[in-house]
């Protein structure tokens, strides 16, 4: 009686956390029947169960058959905690060793692969609260750590530490107080740096990001100038203490 208790609280709950992260949910009958990433959940907790008990090939073509019916490919020996939500899930690949923890989200076309035909753990390892958008790939047996994000389409070989943004490929972690500055020396320069985003990967986008970045650095070093200016002596006209403003002649006309 208590095992069948544990396992309707547990189809309860993934029941429960497709409302929370699925606004399209209407209907507890509609999730039962019509949600892929739910069946396959279902369908891979009863194939683990059998691959713990060593019946492998059963364990298999279970999975197997979850894949035929729901285009998500779990290998039964893949560790899923609770509350994990796939949405949509049409290509999804999880590996053997791959273990994914508490109140994750993968969207399609996710892979947690391995990188090595050795055995042993070989798999990536996603921390509780871990998003990952559609088509990422995270390979090798690495950690994505809690609350992390991974953009779609990155291609993730390293760790990510916890709470960070991975995007790009491969992927990289996003300095939010970098991409903040370089937005702000963006709007000085009398354009938007919305229309460069960080995660993309073209050549123009990249040299655009460093003559941001080095306009910052000249102005940064024009401060440092006039603040040693100012301690010689020299007088700062109005309007020429911001590098905004900042006259090419002024130390010409200083030396004069």
């Amino acid at each position: 009686m208590l095992k069948r208790m544990n396992l309707l609280s547990q189809l309860k709950e993934d029941i429960a956390v497709v409302f929370d992260r699925d606004p399209a949910a209407r209907s507890t009958f509609e999730v039962v029947t019509t949600y892929p990433g739910f069946h396959a959940m279902v369908i891979h907790r009863l194939a683990h169960k059998l691959w713990r008990m060593e019946w492998k090939w059963l364990a298999r073509f279970i999975s197997h058959i979850g894949r035929w019916l729901t285009g998500i490919e779990i290998h039964p020996g893949a560790t899923i905690g609770r509350r994990v939500f796939i949405d949509h899930g049409m290509g999804v690949v999880v590996g053997e060793t791959a273990e994914i923890g508490d109140d994750c989200t993968l969207y399609h076309g996710v892979t947690l692969g391995g990188t090595s035909w050795n055995k042993g753990k070989r798999h990536p390892t996603l921390m509780p609260g871990v998003v990952v958008g559609a088509g990422a790939k995270i390979l090798g047996p690495i950690t994505i750590g809690a609350n992390a994000r991974v953009g779609s389409n990155a291609v993730v070989v390293k760790d990510v530490p916890d709470n960070a943004t991975a995007v790009g490929i491969p992927a990289r972690i996003l300095d939010s107080a970098a991409e903040k500055q370089r937005n702000q020396q963006a709007e000085k320069l009398g354009f938007s740096a919305y229309a460069i985003s960080a995660d993309m990967n073209d050549p123009v986008v990249k040299a655009i990001h460093g003559l941001i970045d080095h306009s910052a650095h000249i102005d940064h070093r024009l401060e440092l100038i006039l603040a040693q200016l100012q301690k010689l002596g020299a007088e700062m006209p109005l309007g020429q203490d911001k590098p905004d403003d900042f006259d090419p002649n002024y130390l010409n006309k200083i030396v004069d």
